[in-house]
């Protein structure tokens, strides 16, 4: 099992139970911080896992601790759960979201290393790594000290460089929309090469074929984005997630890792 991947079975359900949510088109009831899921199980496995969306729990299925869930179970808290030793529930859910962020940025850091074009950064991008992994490993006081905003800026330096080097492959000046408003556009067979999306809110927006080859959506908000035919062969920082949240078909082009949900026509 990739580390940086949600592994379940070996996680004491911490997203079921640690994080809150609210009655809405994602979730089907509301839930405070701290208190179990109806549907978790004894074993931690969820009862419903095969028909979330079904039961109107789809903000589950779009959900990646990028494998903090098993990082803070078996490691940071060896493999004890918070039914086994309540005292240790409330700082075990208040860890789990932090490890979550630094998890999330060795993802990104472990994905601009695959990137050939970004082969200048690789050297920085590997000692950034290296630092992130060390604090994974911190002790859980030591874990909640930390200044994650700090430690997510210095990454973001080389994710913008990383970004800049991959999209300069696509001749012309590149848009830059970054944190555009694009709910509900119509970009239906637009030419969005090499374009910066980053942090865009594409919620609902038409992108039925368009080209997405080589841009950039790290943070996109593409839920309920219509993709189908679109081709996002090669873009950057997508994650499995982001595509869970959007809709597409089978003539969608996805990038090399990221697989097919299941709800897509």
């Amino acid at each position: 099992m990739n580390q940086l991947q949600g592994d379940c079975s070996d996680c004491f359900g911490l997203c079921c139970v640690a994080l809150p949510f609210a009655a809405s088109a994602d979730f089907a009831v509301n839930k405070p911080a701290g208190r179990p899921c109806g549907n978790l199980r004894t074993d931690f496995a969820c009862g419903i896992h095969d028909r979330l969306r079904a039961s109107g729990f789809q903000g589950c299925t779009v959900y990646d601790c990028f494998g903090a869930g098993q990082q803070v179970s078996q490691v940071t808290f060896g493999g004890t759960s918070w039914r086994q030793a309540p005292d240790s529930a409330e700082q075990m859910f208040a860890v789990f979201p932090v490890v979550r962020q630094l998890h999330e940025l060795l993802w990104y850091l472990t994905e601009a290393l695959r990137l050939r074009a970004a082969r200048e950064v690789h050297p920085e991008l590997r000692r950034q790594r290296e630092s992130v992994e060390e604090l994974t490993r911190l002790a859980p006081d030591a874990l909640l000290k930390l200044d994650v905003a700090a430690h997510r800026q210095d990454v973001n330096v080389l994710l913008l460089r990383t970004s800049e080097l991959v999209r300069a492959a696509v001749p012309g000046k590149k848009k830059d929309r970054r944190g555009a408003d694009l709910m509900g556009a119509r970009l239906r067979g637009a030419d969005l090469r090499g374009v910066s999306l980053r942090g865009t809110y594409l919620i609902a927006a038409d992108l039925t074929g368009a080209d997405l080859r080589l841009a950039d959506l790290i943070g996109a908000d593409l839920r309920d984005a219509d993709l189908a035919g679109a081709d996002l062969t090669g873009c950057i920082f997508l994650t499995q997630p982001q595509v869970n949240a959007a809709r597409g078909d089978a003539a969608t082009r996805l990038p090399d890792g990221l697989t097919r949900p299941a709800h897509w026509s």
